[in-house]
């Protein structure tokens, strides 16, 4: 057999293979889900069955049919399938697998289908190996990716491929799958006199969270757990004691579940925030991150609506760094919660953005004079300093003076919002500037 090439028995799997291996579908009717693919008249399938072969990207979560979509692409356009993994695989591997795709294309005009499982983890020059043999033709490039491949695809691989978007498997497709692996006495557990209700087999449907792998995984486990040929809910206790959630922590779930959090925290939504603060720290976040980003929106959302959301949130943060997990989470599902029920305003975040895009493109004027700092004699005889009113000296402590640069004069940044505490604000804000106009006139 030539490196990496995978051998041709039912889409790759082995008589002594897991489970999950052992049932990967044989054709294209046998693939749960995926239907906005795979159905009848669907792109992909209507391409595979005229023998179309494209390159192209597959992105979705684990356990929903990469790999064994990648397979039996080949199976059906009767193409050579070779397969290995980025994590293993460099530019050399590359050179060998398209050097023997070029003699099977020469020799016996047979096409190439090159398999690359988390492709997102080549480096760009890896990936631009590639480039010159989809090019050609010499090979069909299949990527297979958990990851946005707008984020870590190259810009020119990704334009020589279509994306196909792979979903995760509802509750009812993986029963479906395990109903067939308990019922299949070839490839599965069909002659081993096991039984499970819908109730168990649901149970672990959720546990997998979309995965058909792990679906399977647990039930096999559980199969060898089982007592008297009966896989009951404690059986898949048992066998899964945690739920592993989809999660990476530098890719777009990432980015997927913080936006969820903000968005239902703006939206004055506690119970969404806090299932999403809790789902990020279930799949793994460092809940120091968590922190940072309450932090954050107690000042660019809550703001001075609420001044105390603010102290609230670095409470909670060194509740944390003092407690630990999982102790120290309860005080930032506190902070969540307080966030969430706060009066919105982001008039500071407005207000220091306005203030930043002066900074940028205005130019760095001098401080006036009268409010310079005069430590010194020669400071004091250049003019720093002179002509400054001292607020506490005037009645009600105000007085009429610049401020900012010549440029800049009349500019208005802050416009408090008529919620929370900024009601008093705006009220105190609007009576200073109707004061200062008025001795201005007078």
């Amino acid at each position: 057999m030539e490196l990496f090439e995978q051998p041709s028995s039912a889409a790759g799997s082995s008589p002594a293979g897991p489970l999950a291996d052992r049932m990967r579908p044989r054709s294209l009717d046998e693939v749960v889900g995926q239907e906005h693919l795979l159905g009848p008249g669907r792109v992909l399938r209507t391409a595979l069955e005229r023998g179309e072969l494209h390159s192209m990207i597959l992105w979705g979560p684990p356990g929903s049919g990469k790999t064994t979509l990648a397979s039996l692409m080949a199976r059906v356009a009767g193409a050579r399938f070779v397969a290995f993994s980025a994590v293993l695989s460099g530019v050399k591997e590359i050179r060998h697998v398209v050097a023997e795709a070029e003699v099977e294309r020469s020799r016996r005009r047979v096409r190439t289908i090159l398999f690359v499982d988390e492709i997102h983890r080549f480096n760009r020059t890896q990936q631009d190996a590639f480039l010159p043999h989809v090019e050609k033709g010499t090979i069909v490039l299949i990527g297979a990716t958990t990851e946005n491949p707008s984020f870590e695809v190259n810009g020119a691989l990704l334009s020589r491929c279509r994306v196909y978007v792979l979903r995760p498997l509802g509750e009812e497709p993986l029963v479906a799958i395990m109903k067939t692996a308990l019922a299949d006495a070839e490839r599965g557990l069909g002659g081993s006199g096991l039984s499970a209700t819908d109730d168990a087999l649901r149970a672990i449907a959720r546990l997998a969270n979309g995965d058909a792998r792990g679906a399977l995984n647990v039930l096999e486990l559980a199969a060898q757990l089982a007592d008297a040929g009966a896989i009951t809910e404690a059986t898949i206790r048992e066998a899964s004691q945690r739920r592993t959630l989809l999660y990476d922590k530098s890719g777009e779930e990432h980015y997927n579940l913080i936006s969820a959090l903000h968005k239902s925290l703006r939206d004055s939504d506690p119970d969404a925030s806090l299932y999403w603060m809790t789902r990020m720290l279930d799949s793994g976040e460092d809940p120091l991150y968590v922190a940072r980003r309450l932090v954050r929106f107690a000042s660019e959302d809550v703001g001075n609506a609420d001044p105390h959301a603010l102290a609230l949130t670095l409470a909670a943060k060194n509740a944390y760094d003092f407690l630990g997990s999982p102790e120290g989470e309860l005080a930032l599902a506190q902070a969540t919660l307080y966030l969430a029920l706060a009066p919105k305003s982001n008039a500071a975040y407005v207000a220091y953005n306005e203030a930043r895009a002066d900074v940028d493109v205005a130019p760095a004027e001098p401080v006036p004079l009268h409010i310079r700092n005069a430590p010194t004699g020669l400071m004091k005889d250049l003019g720093y300093g002179k002509g400054y009113q001292y607020a506490h000296d005037a009645p009600d402590a105000r007085v009429d003076q610049e401020h900012l640069p010549e440029s800049l004069r009349g500019r208005q940044y802050y416009r408090p919002v008529e919620r929370g505490l900024e009601t008093e604000l705006a009220r105190r804000l609007a009576e200073w500037r109707r004061w200062r106009t008025e001795h201005r006139s007078g």
